[in-house]
């Protein structure tokens, strides 16, 4: 049944960047190999890398909504966009419906599963057990690593007076089901409308 689910959400999220047409090249070079690209993301001759799918579930310590748990979801955020910031994190989102009692997941820029458990024990949602990971290795486009760059432009620049939705789509809030209040990690494909 996740298979089932994941596969085409992945598919969508992978085929969109690939259906963008890529910058001209100011130097009118034509299209094709760029073999300092490759080697900036990792590319082997298939033009993939290696990465780890997480996928963060339900925990069985969900806590209470209130200031402690306001607290716990900026620092999910904060700890997105520095990974995001460090090129580890190349997506992240939460599922707006939770088949399964899937949160939300990570793809990570790492080789091993170790890499990415280790990685994912620094976000407070999972050190405090609101979510739990399950670690999947997974082969993909290298054109992946250039998303967050992609994203960046995608994310107007907030007006100082501002103040960042505390809602997922489909979630209503910052209960339960929600991914937490606070502005989505710039670099990432977590990012939510205004409410």
């Amino acid at each position: 049944m996740r298979a089932m689910i994941l596969l085409p959400a992945l598919w969508l999220t992978l085929a969109m960047p690939v259906a963008a047409k890529p910058p001209a090249d100011p130097s009118g070079a034509p299209p094709g190999h760029d073999a300092a690209l490759a080697a900036r993301v990792g590319a082997d001759q298939r033009g993939m890398r290696r990465y780890v799918l997480v996928i963060l579930t339900t925990g069985d310590r969900r806590m209470a909504d209130g200031p402690e748990r306001d607290a716990m979801f900026a620092g999910h955020f904060a700890n997105m966009q520095r990974l995001s910031d460090a090129g580890q994190l190349v997506l992240a989102g939460p599922f707006v419906e939770h088949p399964d009692g899937w949160r939300g997941l990570y793809v990570f820029a790492v080789d091993s599963l170790d890499e990415a458990k280790a990685l994912a024990e620094t976000d407070p949602v999972v050190v405090q057990g609101e979510m739990v990971p399950e670690y999947h290795a997974w082969y993909g486009s290298a054109a992946l690593m250039l998303l967050p760059a992609w994203h960046e432009r995608l994310v107007p620049p907030a007006a100082p007076r501002d103040r960042p939705s505390s809602r997922a789509p489909g979630t209503g809030g910052s209960g339960a089901g929600s991914t937490g209040p606070g502005p989505a990690p710039a670099g990432t494909a977590h990012s939510r409308p205004a409410s």
